[in-house]
């Protein structure tokens, strides 16, 4: 069900003669509160068990699947006027997003993960995508941004970024020691480096700009 909905969605965008907003919001409004639901039921999870200690397993397949169709959703955000509940979920409940990449999920998820964080650091609204024009997405997408940014910068200021591993053998965030029997010239995943940094980066302007206080600045 999941792969099937993901195609649909990513078929709809690609199609150049569809209606695709109207299409989009048949599709997925009369779904909204169930993809809500799924979400919450999906991420709020304990990812620890046995289940997910192998990248092949059932369950992490079935993860990966509700992975790829938030990546659908958050594409499609920029066809409709005002976006629904479940294609801004990802941004107003990150936390759950974020409390799974320092879990001990198979490293292919949790880059996966960091892969879709990049990309809701750097989407625009429909408008302001095509034309630089500010339009009716853009309060949304500011609130969701901001909501996003919080919660990045909360974990960031504990110790999110030290559970973080750069490598699906080896080292952490911040860490230049190669694990026992590593080899140290084997280096870190340079993706996920630089798509960490860059929501990083990305949280940190995005409050900076939005932020009235002085003392929230700093």
């Amino acid at each position: 069900c999941l792969w099937t909905l993901t195609t649909i969605i990513k078929e709809t965008l690609k199609d150049a003669v569809l209606p695709k907003a109207g299409v989009l919001k048949k599709l997925l409004a009369p779904l909204d509160a169930v993809l809500e639901g799924f979400y919450n039921a999906i991420l709020f999870h304990h990812f620890d068990s046995h289940h997910y200690t192998s990248p092949y397993s059932e369950a992490t397949t079935n993860l990966i699947s509700f992975i790829d169709l938030l990546e659908a959703l958050l594409a499609s955000r920029t066809e409709l006027e005002l976006p629904l509940r479940c294609q801004r979920v990802l941004f107003l409940k990150v936390s759950y997003v974020l409390n799974l990449i320092s879990s001990s999920i198979p490293y292919v998820i949790k880059k996966k993960l960091i892969l879709l964080l990049k990309k809701c650091v750097l989407h625009k609204s429909g408008e302001d995508a095509r034309s630089g024009s500010v339009s009716s997405q853009a309060l949304p997408l500011c609130e969701d941004m901001l909501a996003l940014s919080h919660a990045v910068l909360q974990v960031v200021s504990l110790t999110w970024l030290n559970q973080i591993p750069l490598d699906k053998k080896s080292s952490y965030f911040g860490s230049s020691e190669p694990a026992p029997g590593e080899d140290p010239q084997g280096g870190s995943d340079q993706t996920v480096l630089r798509a960490l940094s860059l929501v990083l980066l990305k949280a940190l302007e995005f409050k900076i700009h939005n932020s009235s206080a002085e003392a929230e600045i700093k």
